[in-house]
């Protein structure tokens, strides 16, 4: 007998529905933010090498998947993170305005007193606020999967002091598998801005390749603080 047509949109759509992974819970809060004038980045929860994952695909594209914490975290410590990463973008670099993009990053997001930032500061925030709809945070740290820079460098954002960046990896040597990490969060932050750090108010990843116009493929595992 052969099957009917239903029963064979019945079975493919049943086929569909088992081989999606449902979301673990470690993705409660999650959810996209876009960039303004950017594409977004694609992000999808599934699996990778038997473990659960966020996929992000980028296509000339920039945007966040991102976990906003109510309330702000008073204090941090470790923080757990893992990648894996399909390839590199040629001539992408973190350090280098015109080409700033990363197969990875994982960032922070930190509370504090912006009025005790220099003027010209307060009105970059004040414009972002307008382009956005919301405050950026008072510190951003992210850490990052550079193509050449060695691991350990700590980048000044040109565009913005307030935020900085700590390579992690670096190179070609361990892509296509995963990449585990754990670093102490607040050490680093005073590594990074020479302060300590405020409450902690966002968590977020991205994977961006639009400064070089290219794309990028990585999977991302859960971010746990500890």
């Amino acid at each position: 007998m052969r099957p009917t047509l239903l029963t064979i949109c019945t079975l493919a759509l049943l086929a569909g529905c088992a081989t999606r992974p449902l979301p673990p819970p470690s993705a409660e809060g999650w959810q996209a933010m876009p960039l303004p004038g950017k594409a977004l980045t694609r992000y999808e929860w599934t699996e990778k090498d038997g473990r659960p994952a966020l996929e992000a695909q980028s296509e000339r594209s920039a945007s966040l998947w991102r976990k906003t914490l109510v309330p702000a975290l008073p204090q941090v410590g470790e923080v757990g993170f893992s990648w894996w990463v399909q390839r590199l973008i040629p001539n992408a670099s973190v350090a280098d305005i015109d080409h700033d993009d990363a197969v990875a990053r994982v960032i922070f997001g930190f509370d504090g007193d912006t009025g005790k930032l220099p003027l010209r500061t307060r009105m970059k925030f004040e414009l972002a606020q307008t382009l956005t709809g919301e405050a950026p945070p008072y510190a951003t740290l992210m850490y990052v999967w550079d193509s050449a820079l060695p691991i350990g460098t700590v980048v000044i954002h040109p565009r913005s002091d307030r935020v900085r960046k700590i390579v992690v990896d670096s190179g070609p040597a361990e892509l296509r598998q995963w990449r585990d990490h754990r670093r102490n969060l607040a050490a680093d932050f005073r590594l990074a801005f020479g302060e300590e750090p405020g409450p902690l108010k966002s968590m977020a990843v991205m994977t961006d390749s639009d400064n070089n116009r290219a794309s990028a493929h990585t999977w991302y595992g859960p971010v746990e603080l500890k």
